[in-house]
């Protein structure tokens, strides 16, 4: 049994292109760590002060077009189920 201690990892789950897929593979070989590894710090540094991250100003553009790629997945979604009520 774990103790209080000892970290706890929990499952992120993400639907992905199989474009996106790959790139995430391709990325996390070509600099030696894993997508779990890139996924979480970057999420470190992005809970720190702008000022303070290693990710560029260029985030804001990032999460722009984060929005849009969840936009056109969730139109996606109502197109495929017809009985969905509008």
């Amino acid at each position: 049994m774990p103790s209080d201690a000892e970290p706890r990892y929990r499952a992120v789950h993400a639907y992905l292109s199989d474009e996106a897929h790959a790139t995430w593979q391709e990325v996390s070989t070509e600099f030696g760590v894993s997508v779990s590894g890139l996924i979480e710090a970057m999420g470190i540094d992005l809970t720190r002060p702008a000022d303070q991250r290693i990710l560029t100003p260029d985030v804001d553009q990032l999460v722009k077009r984060a929005r849009t790629v969840d936009a056109a997945r969730r139109r996606r979604t109502r197109r495929a189920r017809p009985d969905s009520a509008d």
